[in-house]
């Protein structure tokens, strides 16, 4: 059959371009999206604020060139750049056959601790010759650590219904990083209602902080009314972080638990006209027990009964105003006391007796020779007091220019205008009974300022500074009875820098005034207290301190 030589060169031209088109399919197809490596190298933890650095690694393992490869890098979720921006796109030169390149990428990364922030990678490109573009993936997590801020609740463990209830929350940066917008939020618990706070708040929930920088910080004061029932534990809440895109970043988180107790007699006890009286060998103990109808009906032919321990004791001489002695046992009742005959809404009554401390008397058992207890049971309603003979919680304050693990710098003696630097030093001591809730408290003067070295540096995000008071907060937490006596004390070291001022001039100036420690005693469920003096530039415990405290 005769075929017209134009058919068959039209089939011939049409099988050319199918066969052409095959052939580039294939080679389409044949292409591997491996011939591309693509990683990101970055911390595996970082703390929150922290500057971390992302390195986006490339490498072309093919035999010809990627071009216009187009790099597109998104970092995780509430980061900060210098720029701002949080998606990044780089065109990049062509990728050749065996070229490893690589992308740095600066970035702070905001949440709180335990977060997982994952920061993702895509490289898209065209293989040499090829139309076709092809994209590879790759991703990235870091895990945030604790964040180097303070924030802790200054608040009691219980409070009485129908009362108010003050409680502080201070917070502390000790973050390279100036956080702006940051943002304190409370969480109030169903039965504590809000009265009043200082600084004060638009809805009594969230308070607005100024910038906080690296060495400073700040306090919430609130005050609550309970009404929430008696034997009912609430959780106060707080949250420290920022407003970003709309979303609230929290970066600290803190609780505390507070029981709610029943107030019907308030028992209060006075030795020697303190009620933080710390007895010495040798005196005599004049003991006044006070007792208040807090309730709402009256009390009648009421009965007390007091018992009295500890081993310095010398019970020989215990003696009660109108009041039967039994060894350490003392009864009143209300044919031999009248004021024990009625007791209305808010009247106050008094008991009271005396007994001496023995003569040279040292204590032997940690666990309880420190410790003088009196029992009171005023018709079944029992409160224990606890006093300490010459013992409880001590604190050491001193102040090093030269004798110390962190370095300082300066001039000695100091100059006026210029900037030295101390390490002060904090050692805690706990005779007896453990002590819970331990904060240590001291002032700061204008002209002295923090520098942000701490030792050990784990207690930086327990340490916190008010900017305004310039009042400083360690938060100490348990501490053991004989902590400091059988064994090494709590301690905390920082660096402050003094700038004297003109008006110091051809005197001392001090660096740090007073300062206080005080806790829970878990045995007696009273506040115990210490204290020690302030310190200047004499430094009178730094032996290698020869040049003198005098400002210049």
């Amino acid at each position: 059959m005769y075929i017209p030589k134009k058919i068959v060169l039209a089939i011939v031209f049409l099988i050319l371009i199918v066969g052409f088109l095959a052939y580039f399919i294939y080679r389409e197809s044949m292409f591997s999206k491996e011939i591309l490596r693509l990683e990101i190298l970055g911390p595996e933890k970082a703390d929150t604020g922290q500057e971390i650095e992302y390195t986006i690694k490339y490498k072309n393992n093919g035999n010809f060139a990627l071009e216009n490869p187009k790099l597109i890098f998104s970092l995780p979720d509430y980061s900060i750049t210098e720029d701002g921006k949080t998606l990044i796109t780089k065109n990049l030169d062509d990728i050749y056959p065996g070229v490893e390149e690589v992308v740095k990428i600066k970035a702070r990364l905001l949440g709180k601790k335990g977060d997982i922030k994952t920061a993702k990678a895509a490289l898209s490109y065209t293989p040499k010759n090829l139309t076709a573009r092809y994209e590879s993936n790759t991703t990235f997590t870091t895990e945030l650590n604790e964040a180097p801020i303070t924030l802790e609740f200054d608040a009691p463990t219980k409070a009485e219904k129908g009362k108010s209830f003050q409680y502080s929350i201070n917070y502390f940066s000790n973050m390279d990083y100036e956080l702006s917008g940051t943002v304190l939020r409370i969480e109030q618990p169903s039965g504590f209602d809000f009265v009043s706070a200082d600084p004060s708040s638009l809805d009594n929930v969230e308070w607005k902080l100024k910038t906080l920088v690296k060495a400073q910080g700040g306090r919430v004061n609130i005050v609550d009314n309970v009404s929430a029932d008696s034997g009912q534990s609430v959780t106060l809440k707080a949250e420290l972080g920022i407003w970003q895109n709309g979303n609230f970043v929290a970066l600290k988180e803190s609780t505390a638990d507070v029981q709610v107790i029943q107030p019907l007699l308030m028992i209060t006890q006075q030795v020697n006209g303190s009620s933080d009286y710390i007895a010495s060998p040798g005196e005599t103990l004049n003991f006044k027990i006070y007792f208040r109808n807090i309730g709402t009906t009256p009390f009648e032919n009421l009965f007390a009964v007091v018992k009295i321990d500890g081993s310095a004791l010398d019970l020989s001489t215990l003696s009660a105003n109108r009041g039967q002695v039994s060894g350490n046992m003392i009864v009143w009742d209300s044919t031999q006391a009248s004021q024990l005959r009625g007791l209305y809404t808010q009247e106050q009554a008094e008991i009271s007796f005396s007994v001496k401390v023995k003569n040279n008397w040292l204590p032997t058992d940690p666990s309880g020779d420190y410790l003088i207890t009196s029992e009171v049971n005023i018709s079944q309603i029992i409160q224990k007091f606890t006093i300490k003979v010459n013992s409880g919680l001590a604190i050491s304050q001193k102040a090093y220019y030269k004798d110390t693990n962190i370095t300082n710098t300066g001039f000695i003696p100091p100059k006026v205008g210029e900037s030295t630097t101390y390490t002060i030093t904090w050692e805690i001591s706990n005779h007896s009974g453990d002590t819970k809730n331990v904060k240590v408290k001291a002032t700061l003067p204008k002209n002295v300022l923090l520098t942000g070295k701490f030792m050990p540096q784990s207690e930086s995000t327990n340490f916190s500074f008010d900017s305004a008071s310039r009042e400083i907060v360690w938060s100490v937490g348990d501490i053991a009875s004989g902590t400091g006596v059988y064994g090494d004390p709590m301690f905390l070291a920082f660096q402050v820098s003094l700038a004297p001022t003109s008006s110091q001039k051809g005197s001392t100036a001090q660096l740090i005034g007073q300062v206080q420690v005080f806790g829970e005693n878990q045995f007696t469920d009273t506040i115990t207290t210490a204290k020690d003096s302030a310190i200047d530039t004499s430094l009178p415990d730094d032996f290698s301190n020869s040049g003198g405290g005098i400002v210049q």
